[in-house]
C-alpha cells in the first residue's frame, strides 16, 4: 500500500518542499522564482522535460509544467504522469512533505496531481526484509484550501486506496492468497466498507451445479468458492442492479495443458486481477456511498494438474445445463466465468459487466495499453464507459461478436467447445462467454494492462490495480446522473 496521505491547509508554508503546478511561463514570475530559474523552466521545456527542480539548502522546488494537449483526457494524463515524475524527485531527494501550489487556476488539475501522486507512491513490501527495502519517503502531501476542490481530492483519496488494494490482492503468491483466503479479504472490505458478502463453500458450490468451477478446481489441494458482494443503499438510482463478475483463478498453472514457465506461469498469481477490480471497485463504491445498487460475483480457484485434474475431452455440465466439450485445460477462466454469468440471471440485471485476465490474445492484440471489450449492451451504454475509459486512461477497444465466430466453438459431442482454434482467441472466448447470458452484457478482457513488466508511470511494475477506477467512474457518471 501507499504510505502518503493528504492533508489541506490554510496558508502557504514559509518553508518546505513544494510542487508547482504551472500550465504558461508567466504563472511563474509571480512567484518568488527568480529571472535565471524561470530561464531554466523554459530551457527545460524546450527539451521536453516537463519537470524542473531546484534545491534550496534542505528543501526542493519542483515546477511541473502543462499546457494542455488537443483532447481533455489526453491532458488530464499527462497531469498525472507529471505528478509520478514529481514523486520520483521526491524519492530521489528524500522529500517526506510536500506543499502542492496550483499557480494554473483550475482546481481540477490539483485533484490529477494528487491522485498521480497518491498511485505513484504503492510498494509491496510485505515479503521484504532488510533496510534497503523501505516505503517511499514521501509521507505527506499539502494542499491548500483556496486552490483544490475539497470534496473531489477527497474522493480521489478513496478510490486511490481501492486501487492500491487491488494491487495488493494481485501481487500476494498463492503460499498466502488461496480461493479461501481471497474470500477472507473480501469480508474484510466488506465490513469495512459496508457492503455484504456471502461466501458458498465447495457443498454449496455443488448444489448450484456449477459445472464449470467445479472442474477447475478439480486438480487443487483447495477447495473453490463463490462470492456474492452487494452494496443496495436506501434509495438506489437504478431500479435493477449491476452485476460486476470477477475471474478469481488465484493461481493457473494451466492444468493439465501446462504452461511454460518462463513469461507465462510465472505471473499467473494475477489471473485473479478481474476478482480484485471487482472487489475493490465495490469497497469504493460503497465507502462513497453512491445511490447505485450493485452485485459482485466472484468465483474463485486455482487450476492445477493435480491427479484429479480435468482432462482435454472432459465434457462438463454448467450451471445453466449447457455441456461442453473441454479441449484444452488452460482455457479455465470463460468456464468458472461462464457459471457466475448464468448465476447473475437470478437477479435480472440491467447491465452486467465481466472482466478477467482471459486471453493472450487480448494481450497480443493491443498489448498493455488498453483493454479489449465486447458485449451486447446497448451503444449508449458502450458509449458510456468509453468515456470512463477515457477519463481514467483505461481506454476500451471494441472487439466485434460476429455471428460466424459461433461457428469456431461447435463440437462434436457437446453443445459447445472451450476453444475456438488458432484465430480471434479474444473474440471466442467472448463468444463462449455470450452464450451464458441473455440480458446486456459487457467483458473486459484485461489480460494486457492488468500485471505489467515494468514501471509505466503512475503504474507500477506487476499488479496495476485496472479496473477499479474504470467501473467507478462508469457507476458514478452513468448511473448515478
Amino acid at each position: 500500500m501507499s504510505t502518503v496521505r493528504l492533508r489541506f491547509i490554510n496558508k502557504i508554508p514559509t518553508a518546505g518542499n513544494s510542487l508547482f503546478l504551472v500550465s504558461h511561463i508567466n504563472q511563474l514570475k509571480e512567484t518568488e522564482f527568480k529571472k535565471e530559474e524561470i530561464r531554466q523552466v523554459q530551457h527545460a521545456l524546450e527539451r521536453r522535460h516537463p519537470i524542473t527542480w531546484f534545491k534550496d539548502g534542505p528543501h526542493v522546488r519542483i515546477v511541473a509544467f502543462e499546457e494542455g494537449k488537443p483532447e481533455s483526457w489526453q491532458t488530464d494524463e499527462a497531469w498525472r504522469k507529471h505528478a509520478a515524475k514529481a514523486s520520483s524527485s521526491c524519492e530521489e531527494q528524500g522529500v517526506a512533505s510536500l506543499t502542492v501550489r496550483n499557480l494554473t487556476g483550475d482546481p481540477h488539475v490539483v485533484t490529477l496531481v494528487a491522485e498521480g501522486l497518491l498511485l505513484s507512491c504503492y510498494r509491496f513490501l510485505k515479503y521484504r526484509t532488510g533496510s534497503a527495502y523501505r516505503p517511499n519517503t514521501l509521507k505527506e502531501i499539502r494542499l491548500l484550501k483556496d486552490e483544490a476542490d475539497e470534496k473531489a481530492i477527497h474522493e480521489t483519496e478513496l478510490i486511490a486506496t481501492a486501487t492500491l488494494k487491488a494491487r495488493d490482492l494481485v501481487n500476494e503468491p498463492l503460499s498466502y492468497l488461496t480461493a479461501e483466503q481471497l474470500s477472507r479479504e473480501i469480508r474484510a472490505m466488506g465490513k469495512e466498507a459496508g457492503f455484504k458478502v456471502q461466501v458458498f463453500n465447495k457443498a454449496q458450490i455443488k448444489k448450484l451445479k456449477m459445472g464449470g468451477l467445479l472442474a477447475v478446481n478439480q486438480g487443487s489441494p483447495n477447495p473453490p468458492t463463490f462470492n456474492i458482494l452487494e452494496w443496495k443503499p436506501p434509495r438506489p438510482r437504478n431500479k435493477q442492479p449491476y452485476v460486476l463478475v470477477g475471474k478469481g483463478v488465484v493461481f493457473d498453472t494451466g492444468g493439465l495443458s501446462l504452461k511454460p514457465t518462463p513469461g507465462s506461469m510465472d505471473m499467473m498469481k494475477c489471473d485473479m486481477a478481474g476478482a480484485a477490480a471487482v472487489a475493490c471497485a465495490i469497497y469504493a463504491v460503497a465507502r462513497a456511498r453512491l445511490p447505485v445498487h450493485v452485485v459482485g460475483l466472484i468465483p474463485a480457484t486455482e487450476n492445477r494438474p493435480g491427479g484429479n485434474a480435468y482432462a482435454p475431452g472432459d465434457v462438463l455440465t454448467m450451471h445453466n445445463g449447457t455441456t461442453v466439450e473441454v479441449l484444452n485445460t488452460d482455457a479455465e477462466g470463460r468456464l468458472i466465468l461462464a457459471d457466475a454469468l448464468s448465476y447473475a440471471r437470478r437477479y435480472r440485471p440491467q447491465l452486467v459487466i465481466d472482466l478477467a485476465t482471459l486471453t493472450g490474445a487480448a494481450a497480443r492484440a493491443i498489448g498493455p495499453e488498453g483493454i479489449v471489450f465486447m458485449g451486447t449492451a446497448s451503444e449508449a451504454v458502450k458509449k458510456a464507459l468509453s468515456e470512463s475509459g477515457y477519463r481514467v486512461y483505461e481506454r476500451l477497444v471494441e472487439f466485434p461478436l460476429w455471428d460466424e465466430y459461433e461457428n469456431y466453438l461447435k463440437s462434436d459431442i457437446a453443445d459447445i467447445k472451450n476453444i475456438g482454434g488458432p484465430n480471434a482467441g479474444a473474440i471466442t472466448a467472448g463468444m463462449f462467454l455470450k452464450k451464458f447470458t441473455d440480458y446486456p452484457w459487457l467483458h473486459l478482457d484485461i489480460a494486457g494492462p492488468a500485471f505489467l513488466d515494468k514501471p509505466d508511470g503512475y503504474r507500477p511494475k506487476n499488479g496495476s490495480g485496472v479496473g477499479v477506477r474504470l467501473l467507478f467512474d462508469f457507476l458514478k457518471n452513468h448511473v448515478t446522473r
